[in-house]
């Protein structure tokens, strides 16, 4: 029975390393916020590819607990626009950062 004690503390203890192993931070992503972000960049390059009016090549995403980033380079103040309008519009980000910048 002794040896049963030991063996259910020691699995206990693994599965809470476990669990806190995967938990965020301020600073770090969880497994699951990190599998939301790709899907959130993915749905963002997507909807900026879609767009005709927008030079996608030049335009960057990344995304960090729903919060995306938009970074690169654009002929106008439009294409800045459309592209964090887009970016709102996807399901699941919280807010866009617009680090755009006009060639």
């Amino acid at each position: 029975m002794a040896i049963f004690g030991k063996l259910s503390k020691i699995f206990f203890f693994m599965m809470l390393a476990s669990v806190v192993g995967c938990a965020s931070t301020s600073k770090q992503e969880g497994t699951g916020e990190y599998i939301d972000d790709t899907v959130i960049t993915s749905k963002v390059k997507t909807a900026v590819l879609s767009e005709p009016s927008l030079k996608s090549a030049e335009i960057n995403v990344e995304t960090f607990k729903g919060v995306v980033q938009l970074s690169g380079f654009v002929g106008s103040q439009a294409e800045i626009t459309k592209a964090a309008e887009l970016a709102r519009n996807v399901s699941g980000v919280k807010s866009v950062k617009n680090d755009m910048r006009l060639k």
